[in-house]
């Protein structure tokens, strides 16, 4: 009897204390615990308000009572019942000294005074405002950077399935021809030895250029560098009869005048093409004017272009299969305006031991690295580096470079100009070409009725 008892006055005297305590308890108000965001829900209806370009066309007809009657009855349903609010569009002006001035032109409100508000602002430009883009042109040492691209009529192309190598020239032309202050179209395998020979097609720089071969697997060759031409030796091993040594002298050449090659789908240099003095030779699949030079053409040029002696050895590429863009990739296709798919399906893969064996260095990864057994690039931009010692210090410096892409079979040329502009990186300046007044600013402030 005496435990239920003392039971009892427990629980009468907790009871009492929590009593006493909450009546010195003051508990916030809902819009305290919950408030709401006035900026944001500004900003939120302005966004809605301007969906379907409502707010952007009646910000340019302030006098025009039915376009903001109808306005006003929107703004009304957008907001919650105790809003009031506040929109007041002005006019943007520049001052002498280049700083923006701002004139009220038309106000809207269904209250007389605001005082505990917030509000945001949206900026909205005529239709006859013109916004251009204006490249920068790519140089080297303040020399203009010459674009050639191979669109050799004496030459066919292999691994560019649905396209020839002319239509692919014209449109990577149209893609990067803007940011090069020369872009030459080499029309045929005598004006690439031109080239090859340092001699310039239209008084341009050699030194430092790009050149695309629009080709894919296959390589224009002049017919000098034929087994019977004046340059044999420089095009033909007679030894092990084949064309690799061609392909070792073009990365002789790209190293001495500091060229970037650029290979635009699968296995670089599997085939030299000449629709003349091999026009009966055919690439063991039906198409005459090629012959295939197959794993040893890789190997060469970059024998070549590391400067070391020719070895007719092959070489070998990765099959990653499905390949995703680099994240650097990726952030600019926006600010270039290039949209190729995020994912590629990749089979000519390089392996990354090429970039200790012969002094190469990646100065833009397309692709991320992959593995397939070994570590491959699907595809990345080759810097081939020599390091002199000089008075003790070693010096490096970039001659020659080289783009592959080892992409399987149908190209997405998209691919091959983001890689030049990625490694590149020119500038897009932008311009505004307006006449005063065509830009309005829109604020709107909101306010809770009762303040709360």
């Amino acid at each position: 009897m005496m435990r239920t008892v003392e039971v009892v006055l427990v629980v009468l005297l907790l009871g009492a204390a929590y009593v006493a305590t909450s009546s010195y308890i003051t508990l916030p108000s809902p819009s305290h615990v919950s408030p709401l965001s006035l900026n944001q829900l500004a900003y939120t209806t302005l966004q809605e308000l301007d969906s379907r370009y409502d707010l952007s066309s009646a910000a340019f007809q302030t006098n025009n009572l039915a376009v903001w009657g109808n306005l006003q009855i929107a703004l009304a349903a957008s907001l919650p019942p105790n809003m009031d609010y506040n929109l007041t569009v002005y006019n943007v002006n520049t001052a002498t000294n280049g700083a923006p001035l701002y004139s009220s032109i038309f106000s809207l409100s269904n209250t007389a005074n605001l005082e505990s508000s917030d509000a945001s602002s949206y900026l909205e430009a005529s239709s006859n405002v013109t916004y251009i883009s204006t490249p920068q042109q790519i140089s080297a040492s303040g020399v203009p950077v010459t674009l050639y691209i191979l669109n050799c009529s004496d030459t066919n192309g292999w691994w560019i399935t649905g396209y020839t190598p002319s239509s692919l020239a014209q449109t990577v032309y149209n893609f990067l021809s803007p940011y090069f202050k020369n872009t030459i179209m080499i029309q045929n395998t005598n004006q690439l030895n031109q080239i090859l020979n340092g001699l310039p097609l239209q008084g341009e720089a050699v030194n430092n250029s790009v050149i695309i071969n629009t080709c894919g697997e296959a390589v224009p060759i002049p017919a000098n560098f034929g087994s019977s031409g004046l340059n044999s030796t420089q095009g033909w091993d007679s030894a092990d009869n084949s064309y690799a040594k061609y392909d070792y002298t073009l990365g002789k050449i790209t190293q001495l005048y500091n060229w970037t090659w650029v290979s635009i789908v699968g296995w670089p240099f599997y085939y030299v093409t000449n629709t003349g003095f091999l026009n009966s030779t055919q690439n063991s699949w039906g198409i005459y004017g090629m012959n295939i030079v197959a794993t040893q053409g890789l190997s060469a040029f970059l024998e070549g272009l590391d400067n070391q002696p020719y070895l007719y050895t092959g070489s070998t590429t990765g099959q990653p299969g499905v390949v995703y863009l680099s994240s650097q990739a990726q952030s600019l296709c926006n600010y270039y305006g290039l949209y190729p798919s995020v994912y590629q399906t990749s089979t000519r893969a390089l392996s990354t031991s090429i970039t200790t064996q012969y002094h190469l260095a990646v100065t833009t990864y397309m692709f991320n690295t992959t593995f397939d057994g070994s570590a491959y690039n699907p595809g990345a931009v080759y810097r081939h580096y020599v390091t002199t010692n000089i008075n003790g210090v070693n010096v490096t410096n970039y001659q020659g470079g080289f783009f592959a892409l080892g992409m399987t079979r149908i190209p997405d040329i998209r691919l091959t100009a983001l890689g030049i502009l990625c490694d590149y990186q020119p500038t897009r300046y932008s311009s505004l070409y307006t006449a005063s007044g065509s830009n309005r600013l829109v604020v709107l402030q909101l306010g809770t009725v009762g303040g709360g």
